[in-house]
């Protein structure tokens, strides 16, 4: 009892510290409001700093976005947004230091984690926390399991491997297939093996298997010549665009022009790491539930609205989940009439949300089931295939 009520007093004394000195707010917030209401505070966390730096800045910049025009049409409920984007420099430590420190901040609502090792580590931090989070891109399969109040945005591996299997089928494009995937990293092995399952499920036959590992992404000799070797149509590549970018770079020029590398979201970025060729990215096609020339009302106006406020730039995939997961955030907390975390999960399964990634509804799991289309690279632009 004793150290019970020592632990209240010592609260109480740092909740007054922390309240005369007015406290820190975390660095990169942009909140769209003047100081003077109470606010509505989400927090994010990402990496905003390094070799992946580009998933991070894309999402947060697309939440942003949301949170402006949230904010300009009246808010949530009479109240502004304010949102605060923790850098995790892709590090699942870092990230758990990162949600502390939003938590410190008074941060209410959560966008989750970037990355799914970094997502995985936070759920289950913030398991015993009345905190909803929305990852709007951690898409490895099990990453929720430990916290009931925890969703996504994104396609998670299982269904968006399949789904590419699927779209092989539907458009005719081969039924041989080839595959180079990164062997220590979730992601990329959970992606394969649902794309395992799904050429099973469609007769696509898997005529090569290639893998890498961190320490050995840098030379891609072996795999390219194992691959040549196979003589198929597609390979298959669910890694991430900055590997990828050294293995195109390595292989541009040896195979034929008819042949497709064929990846999922984590490819969204790819142009960037390979802008000093961008035809280096030749035949690329990018799974994806988002597409920038989608004539789309709703998406062609956050397109220009990304493109006025970063200079011109075109949104990713990545910056579309960002803005999407504000406004289901937005929807999830009306339907609850609270920032309750168990009551925002409670209203998560009842809503039905249409925004720039597609048509969404969530099951108890945290799953969402969304329209995928794929993206073709050709000389520095992206399309949708077969356009």
């Amino acid at each position: 009892m004793m150290k019970k009520m020592m632990s209240l007093i010592l609260a109480a004394a740092m909740v007054f510290a922390l309240t005369a000195c007015g406290g820190d707010k975390p660095a990169s917030t942009a909140d769209g409001t003047d100081g003077t209401k109470e606010t509505i505070k989400i927090g994010g966390i990402g990496p905003l700093t390094g070799d992946y730096a580009n998933y991070g800045i894309s999402v947060k910049q697309g939440a942003e976005i949301a949170v402006k025009e949230i904010n300009a049409a009246g808010g949530i409920a009479g109240q502004q947004i304010e949102l605060s984007f923790q850098d995790s420099q892709g590090d699942a430590e870092s990230a758990v230091n990162a949600y502390g420190k939003l938590l410190d901040w008074g941060m209410k609502i959560s966008m989750g984690c970037v990355f799914s090792g970094e997502m995985a580590t936070v759920c289950a931090a913030a398991k015993d926390d009345d905190i909803m989070l929305l990852t709007p891109s951690g898409s490895s399969d099990n990453i929720l399991d430990s916290n009931d109040k925890a969703f996504r945005v994104c396609f998670n591996d299982g269904y968006q491997g399949v789904m590419a299997a699927n779209y092989i089928k539907e458009k005719n494009i081969t039924d041989k297939v080839a595959v180079l995937y990164q062997s220590d990293y979730d992601y990329s092995t959970g992606l394969y093996e649902s794309f395992k399952k799904g050429c099973e499920e469609n007769g696509i036959e898997i005529v090569e298997v290639q893998t890498f590992t961190e320490s050995t992404k840098t030379d891609f000799t072996t795999q390219i010549n194992k691959l040549l070797a196979a003589d198929v149509k597609l390979i298959f590549i669910p890694i991430y665009a900055e590997p990828a970018s050294t293995f195109l770079t390595q292989a541009k020029g040896k195979f034929g022009d008819d042949v497709y590398f064929f990846g999922a979201d984590g490819l969204d970025g790819i142009l960037e790491k390979v802008a000093q060729d961008v035809t280096i990215a030749n035949n690329v096609l990018m799974m994806t539930p988002f597409a920038a020339d989608n004539s789309d009302a709703k998406v062609q106006a956050f397109v220009k609205a990304y493109q006025e406020a970063y200079n011109g730039a075109t949104p990713d995939q990545f910056a579309a989940d960002g803005y999407d997961a504000v406004y289901i955030l937005k929807a999830a907390m009306e339907k609850a009439g609270s920032s309750s975390g168990a009551a925002m999960a409670k209203a998560m399964l009842e809503l039905e949300i249409t925004g720039v990634t597609g048509t969404m509804k969530w099951t108890a799991d945290g799953n969402t089931q969304k329209n995928a289309m794929a993206i073709i690279y050709k000389d520095g632009t992206g399309s949708l295939f077969g356009q």
